[in-house]
């Protein structure tokens, strides 16, 4: 960990990430990629040492509310936010000056913060995020090592909906040969089918590769699934977007099952609904003091938690 002082916080399109890197070990993690210029370890966290000053004065100057944002770079719900704590007073001035939240995440730890989430669902609109991309466990836990498996992220997704919270799912990415079956796909929307989750984000049945995160993957591709290396390099050589060869069954089982049962897979509906601010009405007068007061500091974890 190594504290910097930013020049700003908030994104055009209001967007934060209050820590850059990540220890999660996500094998295939695009933040690892040199285009985004992170000249540091990526395991050795950097924190904003005054972001949380400089968010709170972007609310401050706003003109009008909105629906703000983290998550798309480093997973807010990094084992070091247990120390620090900056998510939790992010999500606190959020709802402090009423503005709306959506996050990313593969954590359980997102549920230490569920009175914020629900308090800020309350007054407008908060929506939870959660990556699924492996069904099986025990391959999850290979590629996704340091962070919570797919059924306790299946079990937070069940928690935030009887909290009357929304959720959208990822399901990104799928690897050729690893984990682009019918099997892995239909366990995963059975999944979101029983969490009854807005909606599915899906770009398409593969992976994206590009420098500095191509050589991390398959050096773990050597470690984790010998010759698989090779295979990738004699199917896709050095490009950007690896497509499994079964995207086509797979998008259509996708595309499919998700009419069946309601849940929303066009992509651009879905981000025209996490970009849509709400304020909703009876709640606008809801104590921040009560709230905050609801869940006491240091609430034991979900069992499960990594």
């Amino acid at each position: 960990m190594h504290f910097v002082a930013a020049k700003g916080i908030l994104s055009a399109k209001n967007g934060m990430n209050l820590y850059r890197g990540c220890s999660h070990g996500c094998i295939y993690c695009d933040s690892r990629s040199k285009c985004y210029h992170l000249e540091h370890d990526f395991a050795d966290i950097e924190v904003k040492s005054n972001a949380l000053e400089l968010l709170e004065n972007s609310l401050k100057r706003k003109r009008s509310k909105c629906m703000l944002a983290t998550g798309s770079m480093t997973d807010p719900y990094i084992p070091l936010e247990n120390e620090l704590g900056n998510v939790r007073e992010a999500l606190s001035l959020a709802y402090q000056y009423g503005f709306g939240f959506t996050l990313i995440t593969k954590s359980n730890r997102v549920l230490r913060d569920l009175d914020l989430l629900t308090g800020i669902n309350e007054r407008t609109k908060c929506v939870v995020q959660m990556t699924l991309t492996t069904y099986d466990e025990e391959l999850c836990k290979k590629l996704e090592p340091n962070v919570s498996t797919t059924r306790e992220r299946f079990e937070v997704l069940k928690r935030l909906r009887n909290a009357g919270i929304p959720t959208v799912v990822w399901l990104c990415p799928v690897l050729p040969f690893i984990n682009d079956t019918e099997e892995n796909i239909t366990g995963i929307l059975e999944y979101c089918i029983e969490a009854k989750v807005y909606g599915i984000i899906c770009f398409g049945m593969g992976m994206t590769l590009r420098e500095g995160s191509r050589e991390y993957f398959y050096s773990q591709l050597d470690r984790l699934f010998p010759c698989m290396k090779e295979k990738y390099i004699q199917e896709y050589g050095t490009r950007y977007v690896l497509t499994s060869p079964d995207s086509k069954i797979l998008m259509q089982l996708f595309h499919q099952v998700c009419e069946k049962n309601g849940i929303v897979h066009d992509n651009k509906k879905i981000f025209e609904y996490l970009n849509a601010f709400e304020e909703k009405q009876g709640n606008a007068q809801l104590s921040l003091y009560s709230m905050l007061n609801a869940t006491p500091p240091g609430t034991a974890l979900p069992t499960g938690g990594k």
